[in-house]
């Protein structure tokens, strides 16, 4: 599979939690890898910073150490807040996922991520922003990439230069610049959040829950206006938590909401005692897109790959894309190394056509469901009514957690995990 013209086996671009999951794997298993990354390490990525089980598990396979004593914080499940309930929700105990989450700072997440890659064997090159794909002539098969070096400012720092390899990984994020080079745009139609966040440091920094608010108020509860959107609180341990807010609509379209003005009502409003203060925080209120149910395609074709945020693998329930990026990666490398082991051109293209089948398979029929869930959650009318009514059932909030957290048993396990695994495997994999 690798010519002599050849820099690597496999490119991958980007290095975030996808990235670094396809290069660890990649490399793990004895191919050659150029992990190429616009920033430097440490670097920040706007997020919630939590993660459900399911991320834990997949951090896990990769053999990522997940002790406390390591920067680690553990939660115990998430607390819910909204239409004058309060509830506490552990994590289920299932055999596919352990029964705990986990929260730390993407600035520092990330980092350790790209380090396992590389201590995997991939190389890892900084500061260096990839401009395009390179094609071949003949067949219009991405071979590559052009990219130059930057400096941490971003601007131009050296001449262009050529990286090739039979296969390319586009980790590049939800601007997915590789992608919209060879005109894969992103599908309208699907599901597209936005998310705002900053850190305060506050006395609530080792909450063992994570938490949700259902409903936010521009004042006190109950006395005042409804705004749209979620809130979140996710401590992070060291003295510090990530407050967020966001929101999600069924289609792509641009939303008019100013964010960072809702926040700053929802704080203003906050109890004293969380401390979210001007002088406690720490960090702007910065925002971002979360591109959702897979909105951008095909994950595999011509010798690119689409992991991550650049094919829309946001979970349309909560927002979280850390686990699904790292699934992606892990499943996209082992379609890459089945790829390097055929002996034909007809082979190899078979063995990574099976990447996209796969993620389809696992995660087609719940985005697909999760495009139903937002297109009855973004009526607010429908949202308050749930929120009310549906909190104190024990039930069916066992039921939401686990279709929310995408925590469930996909084989076997009680009545609510056949229950979502049924609905999954029935909704089409669009």
């Amino acid at each position: 599979m690798n010519a002599v013209h050849d820099d690597a086996d496999v490119i991958v671009v980007g290095a975030g939690p996808a990235g670094s999951s396809a290069a660890y794997y990649c490399a793990s298993a004895g191919l050659s890898v150029l992990l190429l990354e616009k920033a430097a390490f440490p670097r920040d990525k706007i997020c919630g910073d939590g993660l459900t089980p399911r991320a834990v598990a997949e951090l896990a396979a990769m053999g990522v150490s997940l002790r406390e004593d390591q920067g680690w914080i553990r939660n115990v499940g998430l607390r819910v807040v909204g239409g004058g309930h309060r509830l506490e929700l552990p994590w289920p105990e299932l055999s596919s996922y352990p029964s705990y989450g986990l929260a730390r700072s993407r600035m520092s997440l990330d980092h350790l991520l790209a380090d396992h890659a590389r201590a995997a064997g991939a190389k890892l090159l900084e500061r260096t922003n990839v401009t395009g794909p390179v094609l071949d002539e003949r067949t219009g098969r991405v071979v590559g990439v052009t990219a130059r070096p930057v400096d941490d400012a971003g601007r131009r720092a050296g001449d262009e230069v050529t990286y090739r390899a039979p296969v390319v990984i586009a980790a590049d994020g939800v601007a997915a610049r590789l992608a919209t080079s060879l005109g894969l745009e992103k599908r309208m139609d699907r599901p597209m959040g936005v998310a705002v966040r900053t850190y305060f440091r506050t006395p609530r920094h080792d909450d063992p829950w994570m938490e949700s608010h259902l409903e936010l108020w521009d004042g006190a509860p109950g006395r005042s206006n409804l705004m749209p959107g979620y809130g979140w609180i996710f401590s992070l341990g060291d003295g510090t938590a990530n407050v967020g807010l966001g929101s999600v609509a069924s289609t792509a379209a641009a939303t008019k909401v100013d964010y960072k003005d809702l926040f700053a009502k929802w704080m203003a409003n906050a109890p004293e005692e969380w401390e979210f203060t001007p002088e406690n925080q720490l960090a702007p209120v910065r925002g971002a897109a979360l591109p959702m149910g897979f909105n951008r395609g095909p994950l595999y074709g011509n010798g690119l790959m689409l992991v991550g945020d650049s094919a829309g693998m946001v979970s349309p329930y909560n927002g979280e894309g850390i686990a699904y990026g790292i699934q992606a990666g892990r499943i996209a490398a082992d379609a890459a190394v089945q790829a390097a082991a055929r002996g034909s051109a007809a082979g190899r293209e078979r063995a990574l056509a099976t990447y996209q089948t796969r993620m389809k398979d696992e995660l087609g029929g719940y985005y697909t469901l999760g495009r139903v869930f937002v297109r009855l959650i973004e009526n607010p009318q429908i949202m308050r009514i749930c929120t009310r009514y549906g909190l104190p059932r024990p039930l069916l909030m066992r039921f939401t957690l686990k279709l929310l957290a995408d925590c469930y048993e996909p084989r076997g396990g009680d009545m609510v995990d056949r229950v979502i695994s049924g609905l999954t495997r029935l909704a089409p994999a669009a």
